[in-house]
């Protein structure tokens, strides 16, 4: 066989680079068409392809995806497991019996959430925050880490495992916060939407609403300051508004409720 025919054989460079590419467009295509028909699962599978074969790197649009379709699947675990604590609470004051199998069911949505949340975690710590850049995408994937951490200490049965929860996700907070407060604007959404979960992880997990409101406080002040005649309102600032009203009503709210709280 002639040299020539052995290198018809052979794709070019930019051949095989357009097919590659084209490979990670399905990926999003797919990830993107899942996302609008519900189906999150599918859509982290998508993007998980496209971090296993490309790398960490993730354009804004695969990030995006990533974040929404994990958070829609935790928030319907967190408003069931929500439920069906209700439930077995009314039911433990009837004589029903029925108790048990509630708290069954509890487990079951238990163990599901703690899948997930482990499953974006090891996602985050094994490629995503390792090959993130500096500035609002390591804020980003940092402050996921934090919030994922948050929800497994929330729903931990022991105290032991809370705490290491716990911890786990105060150290990414801190380290989302610490970046933030150097590359991003007061006003940036990513910077504010860290500040409102840092804040209601204070509350919230470490039971501590002198600090979950100091730190809204001090996120919605620098905020404000920032704001000028020469603000121009686009989506980004719109999004930054809005979880300014997030915050002050979180503010309003533990305000109250640390006035009320009985005296030692």
């Amino acid at each position: 066989m002639s040299p020539v025919a052995v290198r018809s054989r052979k794709q070019s460079p930019s051949k095989a680079q357009a097919q590659t590419q084209d490979k990670r467009t399905q990926y999003l295509f797919i990830a993107e068409l899942a996302g609008e028909a519900e189906r999150y699962e599918d859509v982290t599978t998508q993007i998980k392809l496209i971090v296993q074969h490309f790398g960490a790197q993730l354009t804004l649009d695969e990030r995006n995806l990533l974040s929404v379709a994990y958070k829609n699947i935790t928030n319907n675990l967190r408003n069931s497991w929500r439920i069906v604590d209700t439930l077995e609470k009314m039911e433990a004051t009837r004589k029903g019996g029925k108790a048990p199998l509630i708290r069954m069911q509890r487990g079951r949505i238990e163990a599901e959430l703690e899948r997930v949340c482990r499953d974006i975690v090891g996602l985050l710590e094994g490629k995503l925050v390792r090959g993130a850049k500096a500035g609002e995408e390591r804020v980003f994937y940092l402050k996921m880490k934090g919030d994922y951490y948050r929800y497994l200490a929330e729903f931990a049965g022991q105290k032991e495992a809370r705490n290491k929860y716990a911890e786990e996700s105060l150290t990414a907070y801190k380290l989302a916060y610490m970046h933030a407060l150097s590359v991003l604007e007061p006003t940036h959404p990513t910077r504010l939407g860290l500040a409102l979960n840092f804040s209601v992880f204070y509350h919230d997990v470490k039971q501590s609403p002198e600090r979950a409101c100091h730190l809204a406080k001090s996120a919605l002040d620098d905020a404000v300051s920032s704001f000028s005649e020469d603000t121009t309102m686009n989506v980004t600032m719109r999004d930054s508004l809005m979880i300014l009203q997030l915050l002050r009503d979180d503010l309003v709210l533990w305000s109250a409720e640390m006035m009320n709280a009985p005296g030692p």
